[in-house]
């Protein structure tokens, strides 16, 4: 093992293979974290609604104990024929371009977007192996990205940034500022708190002017979050990039697509990619700024 980092180390070009072919791996598997820890979830709110009511009432019903189901159990298999994807059926990007996007069973297609977010984890984690070099930052970066790829499309399908994925990132980034050379940890601990009553102020404006909710609770979580990896100075930057890049593309989709105004859109992806943005450049952004305002 020593020998491998050492090689890594010695080899940028197989630092950032590795990096490459570990992270479409890891794709894979958020694929299935996507998928399966909403499901995951709703199914625990049923069964401690279930209890609470079943002890208020004090008749216990028996019920058969259900087949389990979470992020290893049970096996992937195809949503239309059930058949059991085997291991060479499971390879990242290969397997979907050598089965030419269908089952090999019943020839029914398989989402192409099994193959996108793993290509979109290994390509997003190779840049930021590329950006900080070999170093224990990339691979804390590294890490960063897988979280936020999962909170990304969850967020999309089902409107939720799970507290299993943003309390874990935010503690990851608490200790990431024990040994990060930008961020201190005294920074990391403020932009927690800033990030998260930043969106919580909000919340509360708008829902007393309106009495309508803006946003979700998940978002003052990732905010807090993002706010301990990147520090307190660089949340402008993470909040001006994810509202107009949120902007840019919410009217869009209501220009392009004729839907409701009135109808939610998820802000956490865009906080999650311009926190991205920011952990890389939010020195660069910030430079950039202060030259064109001549100061």
């Amino acid at each position: 093992m020593d020998a491998i980092f050492q090689l890594m180390a010695d080899s940028p070009v197989f630092f950032l293979s590795i990096v490459f072919i570990v992270s479409l791996m890891v794709g894979s598997f958020l694929n299935v974290v996507i998928y399966r820890l909403p499901i995951m979830m709703e199914r625990a709110w049923q069964a401690e609604y279930q209890s609470y009511f079943s002890c208020v009432a004090k008749t216990p019903e028996a019920k058969p104990k259900p087949e389990p189901f979470n992020l290893i159990k049970p096996d992937s298999t195809c949503p239309h024929c059930q058949h059991k994807i085997r291991a060479w059926e499971n390879i990242p990007l290969l397997s979907w371009l050598y089965l030419k996007g269908k089952c090999s069973q019943c020839k029914k297609p398989i989402s192409i977007r099994y193959p996108l977010v793993e290509l979109a984890t290994g390509l997003a984690s190779l840049w930021v192996a590329w950006h900080f070099g070999y170093s224990p930052s990339a691979f804390w970066a590294v890490l960063f990205t897988w979280l936020l790829i999962a909170l990304i499309f969850i967020d999309l399908d089902k409107m939720l940034l799970p507290d299993q994925l943003t309390l874990p990132l935010l503690w990851l980034g608490l200790l990431f500022s024990l040994s990060n050379p930008v961020v201190s940890s005294g920074d990391a601990i403020i932009g927690a708190v800033a990030g998260y009553l930043s969106l919580w102020s909000v919340y509360w404006v708008f829902k007393l002017l309106t009495g309508k909710e803006g946003m979700g609770y998940g978002d003052f979580k990732l905010l807090a979050a993002l706010g301990a990896w990147v520090g307190w100075q660089f949340l402008p930057i993470v909040i001006l990039l994810s509202s107009f890049v949120g902007a840019v593309i919410g009217i869009t989709m209501l220009t392009l697509q004729g839907k409701d105004k009135g109808q939610a859109i998820p802000f956490g992806p865009y906080l999650a990619i311009a926190g991205w943005i920011t952990l890389l450049y939010g020195d660069w952004i910030a430079g950039q700024y202060w030259q064109w305002a001549g100061l």
